[in-house]
C-alpha cells in the first residue's frame, strides 16, 4: 500500500462490518444445528463427541500456521476467497453420506425409549438402537408420523404377520431347509467348478512376469483396507465416513477468520485507526443472531421432506453454502493489508510467556479454558436436550438468538458494572452464571423453558469476555494485547471446547443428558468458589501506564528547561548590575 493513497476509513469499516455479519450468520445457520444432524444420521454421543472435538483441535492447530502461510507469501485475499467457496462445497457433502437407519424419520429421532441418550448401560462408540425384529415370512410394515408440542416424532415400526396356511408354512420350511443346508448335487458341482477355476488361476500364474508383482501388492494392500472398512457395522461406516468430511471442512474453512482478521487489523493500524476494529464484533453477534433465528423458523414451516427424499434438514446446508457464496464479492473488495515488520508467531510465544509469569493471568487462563470446556457441553448438547423435551427448530433458533442478542447487549451495561465490581469479581460472577445456566438446563420441561437462562449470557459470555480483555490490558506490553487476547480465545474456543467435546459425548453416552449439565455446573461453580481465594493469595501487579510516564517525562523536561533559561536570566541580570556599578565608580 502506497503512502500517498487515500484511505477511507468509513468504507474499510463499512465492508469489514458486512463480512463479518455474513460470515456469523453463515455459520450460525449451520453450526449449532450440526450435532442434531449427526443424531438424525445416526451417531451416538461418543461419537458426535469425538467428531466435533477433533473439529475443534484442527482449528487449534491449522488456523495460525495458515494464517502465517497466508501473510509470508502475501496471499491473504486468495486463501480467504478460496475457503469460502471450499468451505461452502465440502459442506454439501455431508448431505450425500447416507443415515444408519434408513427407515428413520427425516424431522427428529425417534421417541425418548430408543434414544442414545437415555440408556446408562450402553457401550460406547455403540448405538443404543436395537435392531427391529420382523415376525412373518412377507411382512408389512407402516411407518407413521405423530406430531406432539410441534414436534414431529416417528411412530415406531408396527409388523403385520397374516395368517398363514399350513401349505404356505410347508412351502416357508422348504425355502428355509433349502437355504440352509444345500443339495449335495450342487455342492459336487460347486466343487468341481471351484477346483477347475483354481488350475486355470494356477497355468495364468505361470506367465506372469515378476514386473507385475508390485501392482498386484498394492491391489491387494487396497483391497485389505476396504474389506476391513466393509467388515465394519453400518454405524461405524457413517462415523468414519463423518469424521473424514468434518476434517476436510474445518481444514478448508478455519483459515478464513485468522486471516480476514489479520488482514482488516493491519490496514486500520496503518491508517492510525485500530480502535474502531472492535466494532466489527457486535455485527457479528447481530449476524449469528440473524442467522439462526431466521434458519430455525424457516426449517420449522417445512415439511419432513422436500424435493423427493431430501430431509427438511438440508435447508441448514443450503443457507450455509448460499450465505458464504453472498460474501464472496464483500472479500472481494476487503480492506486487507500486510505489514511485513510484525512477525506474529513471535507475538504469540510473547503473549505465553506474559501470560506464565502472571499469577492472575494464569488464573484467568485455567478460568477461561474450564469454560470454554463448559461451553463445549452445551454448544454440543443442548439442542439434543431440547429435543428431548418438545423442542423444535423454532424454539432453538430463538433460544440461541435471545443468548446472543443478550451477549451483545452487554456494552450498555459496562458502566454500571465496572463501577459496582471490579474486573476480577466480574470474571467470578460469569463463570458462576455459565454454571447456574448448566445446572437450569438440566431441569428442561418445555419448548421454551430455555428462554429465562438465555438472558443470562449477557454475564456468562458477554461480562466475562469483558473481564478477559481488561485482563489482557492490565498483563500486556504495548502493542501485544491483540496476541494476548487471541491466546485467551484459543484457549477458551479450541483447546477447551475441543478437550470438553471429548470428555461430554463420552459424559452422555455413559450418564445422559442431565447428569452432563449437572456435572459441568457444579465443577464450574466449585472453581468459582476456590477462584476469589486464589485472587486474593495471588500478588497483585500494578500496571504501568506508559502514557503518563511519558506526560511526565516531558513535563520535567519543560520545567528543567525553564529552569536553565531562569538561571541564565538570572546570571545576565547580575552581569548587568555589576556593570552598572563599576561605571559608576569610574565616574565618580
Amino acid at each position: 500500500m502506497k503512502r500517498n493513497k487515500q484511505i477511507d476509513i468509513k468504507r474499510a469499516l463499512a465492508l469489514a462490518s458486512t463480512f463479518t455479519f455474513l460470515c456469523s450468520c453463515a455459520k450460525a445457520c449451520l453450526l449449532p444445528f450440526l450435532t442434531l444432524y449427526f443424531r438424525q444420521l445416526g451417531l451416538t454421543p461418543a461419537m458426535t463427541g469425538v467428531v466435533m472435538g477433533t473439529k475443534h483441535l484442527i482449528s487449534l492447530a491449522w488456523c495460525p500456521l495458515a494464517s502465517l502461510l497466508s501473510k509470508h507469501y502475501n496471499k491473504r485475499r486468495v486463501v480467504i476467497k478460496g475457503s469460502l467457496v471450499c468451505s461452502a462445497a465440502v459442506a454439501l457433502v455431508l448431505l450425500l453420506i447416507p443415515p444408519a437407519d434408513m427407515q428413520s424419520s427425516a424431522c427428529n429421532m425417534s421417541d425418548e425409549s430408543s434414544s442414545p441418550t437415555r440408556g446408562a448401560g450402553d457401550h460406547l462408540l455403540t448405538s443404543s438402537v436395537g435392531p427391529t425384529t420382523l415376525t412373518g415370512t412377507s411382512p408389512k410394515i407402516y411407518t407413521a408420523a405423530v406430531s406432539q408440542s410441534g414436534v414431529t416424532f416417528p411412530v415406531k415400526t408396527h409388523t403385520q404377520s397374516p395368517q398363514l396356511s399350513e401349505k404356505n408354512l410347508k412351502e416357508s420350511e422348504f425355502v428355509t431347509n433349502s437355504v440352509r443346508e444345500p443339495n449335495v448335487s450342487r455342492s459336487v458341482v460347486f466343487h468341481t467348478t471351484s477346483s477347475l477355476a483354481t488350475l486355470e488361476r494356477n497355468k495364468r500364474s505361470k506367465f506372469n512376469s515378476d514386473s507385475e508383482e508390485q501392482p498386484e501388492q498394492e491391489k491387494e494392500n487396497h483391497s485389505d483396507f476396504m474389506s476391513s472398512l466393509k467388515s465394519m457395522d453400518l454405524q461405524h461406516q457413517l462415523f468414519f465416513f463423518v469424521l473424514l468430511t468434518v476434517s476436510v471442512w474445518e481444514f478448508v474453512s478455519a483459515p478464513l477468520e485468522w486471516t480476514a482478521d489479520d488482514g482488516l487489523h493491519e490496514y486500520l493500524d496503518f491508517a492510525d485507526a485500530s480502535d474502531h476494529y472492535s466494532n466489527t464484533r457486535v455485527w457479528g453477534l447481530l449476524g449469528a443472531a440473524c442467522g439462526v433465528a431466521g434458519v430455525g423458523s424457516l426449517v420449522s414451516q417445512l415439511s419432513c421432506l422436500i424435493a423427493g427424499q431430501t430431509p427438511r434438514s438440508a435447508v441448514h446446508f443450503f443457507c450455509y453454502a448460499g450465505l458464504t457464496v453472498l460474501a464472496l464479492p464483500v472479500a472481494a473488495f476487503l480492506p486487507l493489508y500486510l505489514n511485513k515488520k510484525r512477525d506474529k508467531a513471535n507475538g504469540l510465544l510473547k503473549a505465553v510467556q506474559l501470560i506464565r509469569f502472571s499469577p492472575r493471568a494464569l488464573l484467568c487462563a485455567i478460568t477461561i479454558l474450564l469454560v470454554g470446556m463448559v461451553g463445549s457441553a452445551v454448544d454440543n448438547f443442548l439442542l439434543w436436550q431440547m429435543q428431548d423435551h418438545g423442542s423444535n427448530e423454532l424454539h432453538m433458533g430463538v433460544s440461541l438468538a435471545i443468548a446472543l442478542l443478550s451477549q451483545a447487549a452487554f456494552p450498555l451495561l459496562v458502566g454500571r458494572v465496572s463501577k459496582l465490581l471490579s474486573p476480577g469479581r466480574v470474571l467470578v460472577v460469569g463463570a458462576a452464571c455459565l454454571g447456574l445456566q448448566c445446572f437450569y438446563y438440566s431441569f428442561l420441561w418445555g419448548p421454551w423453558a430455555p428462554l429465562p437462562a438465555q438472558l443470562l449470557s449477557c454475564f456468562s459470555s458477554g461480562a466475562l469476555w469483558w473481564a478477559v480483555m481488561v485482563q489482557c490490558d492490565d498483563v500486556a506490553t504495548p502493542g501485544a494485547e491483540r496476541s494476548v487476547r487471541r491466546v485467551y480465545s484459543t484457549l477458551s474456543i479450541e483447546l477447551g471446547s475441543g478437550l470438553g467435546s471429548f470428555g461430554g459425548g463420552f459424559v452422555v453416552q455413559r450418564f445422559g443428558l442431565e447428569w452432563l449439565f449437572r456435572g459441568v455446573a457444579v465443577g464450574l461453580m466449585v472453581w468459582c468458589v476456590c477462584l476469589p481465594l486464589l485472587q486474593w493469595k495471588a500478588p497483585r501487579q500494578r500496571r504501568i501506564n506508559y502514557s503518563r510516564l511519558l506526560a511526565a517525562d516531558a513535563s520535567e523536561a519543560s520545567e528543567s528547561e525553564s529552569e536553565q533559561e531562569r538561571d541564565w536570566l538570572d546570571k545576565a541580570m547580575e552581569d548587568d548590575k555589576s556593570n552598572n556599578n563599576y561605571g559608576r565608580r569610574i565616574n565618580r
